[in-house]
């Protein structure tokens, strides 16, 4: 018997990345081979993204795109999973009869199921990574806050913390995959632990990590302003493996726009918990998300918000507009009362400060040497990334090499020459 050609389109964050990894670490060898981009296929898999209005659409023009190729014979059969399905199926299965099956995002068994895997016993703790050198590892799923804005808790249910051993146990395999760096996400990172251990845990869990073989850059993304566990800041100052960097969502610093979100953190306690960490961890790298055109704010409220990051100095920022979400507090209570252009216009004024922020950032760092990862080789240039780069959200540092004894997921030692915005150029040291 042939075995299945199945090719898997992931959308979305890192968080469906490792789902897609757990789920093709759970097919047999013998029964399945993965088609690439424009290969025929027998199933063709969509892992999707129902977080935020673009995300939405991207993932529906997906599932359109992948309904004419099983019309035009390149894919037999098309099923669709993650967070879009597990919100609208009911819907989009009358909208696009021609997908043959919709699944939810908490549980990839019926996906198995229906591709004929046996699941009684099966562990879906195996990962196949998809990167060479550095993998997501989630620590939790989702999320017991309620932001105004958000629908993840509606999709991903409520926070429910993986076990600190299995975590260990998932690590100790992915480093002998050969994977290096760790980056860890959930809904919300900093709650880790308090579900099971009664209290947040992230620091123990980054010293059990640290402690891998092979494991040499620790990253954290997804962290939460309100009551960040401040035993995080001082084992990054004082574990060398544990990336000076660190995600934390904010999304705004008015006081009015923050009630209005749900965040329960005001400007003075967002402020006083940027400049801790700056002191705690000297040269910590902060990335930040903000919302553009959220309900209440109007131009003075924007106008603390450019001045808020022309202080912070965020050496990584990025933006979206706000859209009301389908079950959100917001979408019940507040009228979505700022105009689409005037959404976009905000967005353009903050990410053309954070620009100017960028370049400065990037020009103190010519000169200076740097430990990076390569992430891939392209003719004549290659791409890295140092610790205070994370992959696919950050500007890189390029290399112009042929790429001649350097293999992706591999460590060398570069000094930076020149800056643009957000990307660097380097030359290789030897």
């Amino acid at each position: 018997m042939a075995a299945t050609r199945l090719r898997i389109v992931t959308l979305g964050c890192s968080k469906n990345t490792v789902d897609t990894e757990h789920l093709l670490a759970a097919l047999p060898s013998d029964r399945f081979v993965l088609a690439g981009e424009g290969e025929q296929a027998d199933v063709l898999l969509l892992n999707t993204c129902g977080f935020i209005n673009d995300a939405k659409q991207e993932s529906v023009d997906a599932v359109l795109e992948a309904v004419e190729l099983k019309k035009s014979g390149q894919a037999g059969k098309v099923a669709v999973f993650g967070c879009l399905s597990q919100r609208y199926s009911a819907d989009l299965a009358k909208e696009i009869p021609e997908v043959d099956a919709w699944f939810g995002a908490r549980d990839l068994r019926p996906v198995l199921k229906w591709l004929g895997v046996d699941t009684d016993g099966l562990s879906l703790n195996s990962r196949l990574p998809q990167h060479k050198g550095y993998a997501y590892l989630k620590i939790s799923e989702g999320c017991d806050r309620r932001c105004s804005y958000c629908a993840i808790p509606f999709i991903r249910g409520a926070h429910k913390s993986v076990p600190m051993e299995v975590l260990v146990r998932e690590a100790e395999s992915l480093a002998r995959s050969g994977v290096k760096e760790l980056i860890l996400i959930a809904q919300d990172t900093t709650y880790y632990g308090l579900d099971l251990y009664g209290e947040r845990r992230l620091a123990a869990l980054l010293r059990e990590l640290s402690g891998i073989d092979g494991i040499e850059w620790l990253r954290i993304h997804y962290s939460y302003p309100d009551s960040f566990p401040e035993d995080v800041l001082d084992e990054m100052a004082s574990n060398p493996k544990i990336c000076r960097y660190i995600d934390i969502p904010l999304q705004h610093i008015s006081d009015v726009v923050l009630s209005n979100m749900h965040r329960s953190v005001d400007s003075r306690q967002t402020r006083a918990l940027v400049a801790r960490m700056r002191e705690k961890v000297p040269g910590v790298v902060l990335r930040t998300t903000m919302i553009t055109g959220h309900p209440g704010e109007g131009e003075k409220e924007f106008g603390e918000l450019l001045d808020f990051v022309r202080e912070a100095r965020f050496e990584r920022l990025g933006a979206f507009t706000y859209s009301e979400e389908d079950g959100t507090w917001g979408a019940a209570h507040l009228k979505d009362e700022v105009p689409e252009e005037v959404k976009r216009e905000r967005y353009d004024r903050l990410m053309e400060v954070q620009r100017f922020i960028s370049l400065e950032f990037n020009n103190s760092r010519v000169g200076t040497v740097e430990r990076v990862m390569i992430d891939d080789i392209m003719d004549g240039t290659v791409v890295c990334r140092s610790q205070y780069e994370s992959p696919e959200v950050d500007g890189e540092i390029l290399l112009r090499h042929d790429g001649k004894g350097l293999v992706p997921g591999q460590f060398a030692k570069v000094r930076i020459v020149s800056a643009d915005d957000y990307d660097l150029w380097a030359e290789l040291l030897d």
